[in-house]
């Protein structure tokens, strides 16, 4: 009798959950098919126009302080992506520009240096040079171009650049040649610039 009434009741059990299961599952589906494209203007690029998409949340905790200066050196030492593809660190970095902004800290407070390196190298070099390594159009440089263009130093390690057997002159000229990254970190900490490794 106790087994049978066991048995009864795991039957039961399993037969509401299976019901439930179709239930949740469908309200799951519905949930993620309705947030599948967010509505238009949900994402913006206010700065840095193309790149470094952000969703601004004006009453979100830890926004910046318009009235301060903000002084960071950004650390970009990832190239492990496909080479057609825009370097997801430095697409950050617009991130990060389209976020102050947004906040209402004015650009001209803002003292942002990018510190290339390592495998990150390649993203510097100017399209001839690219495109002859790895076949496509260098889909760094319009970010680059509009980060300069924002104020924002786009650097990268000549040590770096001499470790991949690259001539100097194939760097694109919105890239400022830095002695090398440990350099341009160490000397701009002492500055008071914060180290954001990407």
């Amino acid at each position: 009798m106790r087994q049978t009434l066991q048995t009864a009741v795991i039957a039961a059990v399993v037969s509401i959950l299976t019901v439930k299961a179709s239930a949740i599952y469908q309200k799951t589906t519905d949930l993620v098919s309705s947030n599948s494209t967010p509505p238009k203007g949900f994402w913006q690029t206010p700065t840095i126009e193309g790149y470094g998409k952000i969703h601004d949340r004006p009453m979100a905790a830890f926004r910046p302080d318009s009235s301060q200066h903000y002084k960071v050196v950004f650390q970009i030492q990832n190239g492990h992506q496909p080479k057609q593809s825009v370097n997801s660190e430095l697409d950050h970095v617009a991130r990060t520009v389209n976020l102050y902004v947004a906040a209402g800290v004015p650009l001209q407070n803002l003292k942002f240096v990018v510190a290339i390196a390592g495998s990150a190298t390649p993203v510097v070099l100017d399209n001839q040079h690219y495109h002859e390594k790895f076949g496509v159009d260098n889909p760094n440089l319009p970010l680059i171009a509009r980060l300069k263009q924002a104020g924002i130093i786009v650097s990268v390690c000549d040590q770096a650049v001499a470790g991949h057997n690259y001539p100097f002159d194939w760097v694109d000229n919105n890239v400022t040649h830095a002695l090398s990254n440990l350099t341009t970190v160490t000397t701009l900490q002492q500055q008071g610039y914060v180290l954001m490794p990407m």
